[in-house]
């Protein structure tokens, strides 16, 4: 790891104590130090925004960092942060269309897709299949019942709502 990216992490870290507004001037002084190229620095200023609550701020951030190029597992992060930042300017079907675009890249980020899946179709009342989602992520976590829960999963929109167009798990 390199030390900018050292130093932001440090920023993360100490986030609860800085506050807000300090995050994000912290996190904003340190992309002003990278060329303006770089996709790091909209992706953590997008970040900062975010963790604030400032999606609106946000979402261009997230979309400039992915134009330019952001790589590796920054690149999925920022698809699941942008996501989380749609459904809640109230855009959940274009969030889930982002999540499932990355999903077949996700590696050990597929939880946190999946989860933010679930959020996605909750929004949109599509309950069954967020519940579906969860479950189906959760299930490979289970000691014990892990096939007995992912195949129920999976019934909760396979067998109920088998006839209802668009409905998948």
């Amino acid at each position: 790891m390199d030390d900018w990216q050292a130093r932001v992490d440090a920023v993360w870290d100490a986030a609860s104590e800085l506050g807000e507004q300090q995050v994000i001037e912290r996190i904003d002084a340190l992309a002003a130090e990278l060329p303006a190229g770089d996709p790091r620095g909209p992706f953590e200023t997008a970040g900062a925004r975010d963790a604030a609550g400032l999606e609106a701020d946000a979402e261009p951030r997230y979309r400039r960092a992915l134009g330019l190029g952001l790589a590796g597992r920054a690149r999925v992060e920022a698809h699941v942060q942008l996501a989380s930042t749609l459904r809640n300017l109230g855009r959940p079907r274009e969030a889930l269309g982002l999540l499932d675009a990355i999903a077949p890249e996700a590696g050990d980020l597929a939880d946190p897709v999946a989860a933010f899946r679930a959020l996605a179709l909750a929004s949109l009342g599509e309950a069954d299949a967020a519940a579906s989602v969860a479950l189906v992520a959760l299930a490979p976590h289970l000691p014990q019942y892990r096939r007995a829960v992912d195949a129920y999963a999976r019934d909760l929109v396979v067998a109920p709502q088998a006839d209802t167009p668009g409905r998948t798990a």
